[in-house]
């Protein structure tokens, strides 16, 4: 039986759990320092921009497509067998048109997209008012309306990961770092890991002892290269993906902060029977409860030396967006502020998936930025590609 070490438990993690849990012949560990969905997920807004994405061809596009077709039966899936519903809104994305806005590559997008199937529609200023009366559309152009997107709950989606995938027999242990991996040389300068140590970062409670390792996936965001500093006898003096190609892709993971919202307003904003998540000049404002919003994010890069400070201005500039596409949330009441950093590649093209170099069996899933929920899918299904051949 082949033992798969996973580390980190955020929505790719338990993502790639769940999906291989599934696999006969798989003993499956998952290790996260900090209970799931903790780090960047739990900050997340869940809006899974797929078919509305300007991405149209290539590995981008693909993951975005195969993603969201996932999610459409992965959330009823994952309910059924953990018997209660995950939060998730079905009523699509809603994009705004802004003045300056290039309408014939949108239209360019849609025509592709009917080609391959996928509903996307431009709608004008006229049905926009009627569809959805709580917009201000005094600014607006008109709109792509992407019936097949959706919106989940990032922290609900990863606890019922967790828990789906224990009933299929995953070890979690949580609370623990990782004191020593053990690794043997291969011919070719190549490099194996044969066995992770781990220790409790609460002293007073007995550290497991794992069973040697087949496969390690590092899934970890931003933890996801200090963790791999560890390894010895490996080429570290920079972390490479092994490709196909001879391209040089090493690269480094940076923290980019985003600050979001939680607001309940007096009455529902717009018609009862439609409430899709609507984004206009990157700001989301998203229903997640009867009269409840989230409005976010922020994008929020390291300062000269490396610190990520929140900014309170910028979180002010995405509300008072948010307020001029729908007024109805000038009188929100501020029910939670939150913010997150998300892993940005630099030096290599988000998500970072694959071999890590000189490794045969170390795999990397980490890197994806603003679109970790959206492709964890994607992530898990190239995971399981390279693991199961």
């Amino acid at each position: 039986m082949s033992h798969i070490v996973i580390i980190g438990c955020g929505v790719v993690g338990a993502t790639i759990a769940y999906q291989l849990s599934k696999i006969e012949g798989l003993k499956i560990t998952v290790l996260d320092k900090q209970m799931p969905a903790q780090g960047s997920t739990g900050a997340a807004l869940g809006v899974l921009m797929g078919v509305i994405s300007q991405k149209a061809k290539g590995r981008p596009w693909k993951m975005r497509r195969m993603s969201v077709q996932a999610y459409h039966n992965l959330i009823p899936e994952l309910e059924a067998k953990i018997n209660r519903s995950i939060s998730h809104n079905r009523q699509g994305i809603l994009q705004l048109c802004l003045p300056g806005e290039d309408l014939d590559k949108w239209q360019r997008l849609i025509n592709i997209r009917e080609a391959d199937d996928l509903p996307l529609e431009m709608w004008d200023v006229e049905r926009l008012g009627d569809r959805c009366p709580q917009l201000q559309i005094s600014e607006v152009i008109a709109a792509i309306y992407s019936p097949e997107d959706l919106q989940v709950n990032p922290v609900e989606l990863t606890l019922a990961l967790v828990e789906a995938a224990q009933q299929n027999g995953v070890n979690f242990h949580f609370g623990v770092t990782v004191a020593e991996y053990k690794t043997i040389s291969l011919p070719r300068n190549e490099y194996r890991c044969r066995q992770v140590s781990i220790k409790n970062l609460d002293e007073t409670k007995k550290t497991p002892t794992l069973p040697d390792v087949d496969w390690l996936v590092v899934a970890a965001g931003l933890g996801s290269l200090p963790c791999l500093q560890g390894i010895k006898g490996g080429k570290l003096r920079s972390l490479q993906l092994k490709r196909k190609s001879n391209v040089d892709n090493r690269f480094t993971l940076i923290p980019v902060l985003g600050q979001a919202l939680h607001l309940q307003v007096s009455t529902l904003l717009g018609k009862s029977d439609f409430q899709p998540v609507i984004t206009g000049d990157d700001v989301h404002i998203i229903p997640v409860a009867e009269n409840e919003y989230w409005v976010g994010a922020t994008v929020e890069f390291p300062n000269d030396i490396g610190e990520v400070v929140a900014d309170s201005s910028l979180l002010d500039h995405v509300m008072a967006r948010a307020i001029s596409f729908c007024p109805g949330l000038a009188d929100a009441n501020i029910l939670r502020k939150w913010s997150g950093l998300r892993p940005r590649p630099e030096g290599q093209a988000a998500p970072a998936v694959g071999y890590l170099e000189g490794w045969r069996n170390i795999l990397l899933a980490t890197g994806h930025y603003r679109n970790g929920v959206l492709l964890a899918p994607a992530t898990a299904e190239a995971v399981e590609k390279m693991i199961v051949k």
